[in-house]
């Protein structure tokens, strides 16, 4: 059985993700394997806010080099765009970054 922090990878910190902190959608690194239901519950859980709209998308891994053969790539991963309600409150990891 997988707990809320074995869902939840990391939060994504960049300059577009930090773009949609005002109006409460916040990006995570999440499981593979992890369903939209399960992230929501997962969110709510560990931040104590009330989520409305999860999205999310399979980034593929980038094929880089190691030396002249063979190429290698990097990871394939699941992020998740997660949407609060209004009346929620913010998340603290993302105070101050933006």
């Amino acid at each position: 059985m997988k707990t809320v922090y074995d869902i939840i990878v990391r939060p994504i910190v960049t300059e577009q993700s930090m773009e949609d902190v005002d109006i409460k959608k916040y990006v995570f690194e999440v499981a593979k394997d992890a369903t939209k239901i399960e992230i929501k519950k997962a969110v709510e859980e560990i931040f104590g806010v009330t989520v409305i709209k999860v999205t999310t998308s399979t980034v593929h891994g980038k094929e880089k080099r190691t030396g002249r053969y063979p190429a290698g790539f990097q990871k394939t991963w699941k992020k998740a765009v997660v949407k609060l309600s209004e009346d929620s409150k913010n998340i603290e990891i993302f105070e101050g970054m933006a």
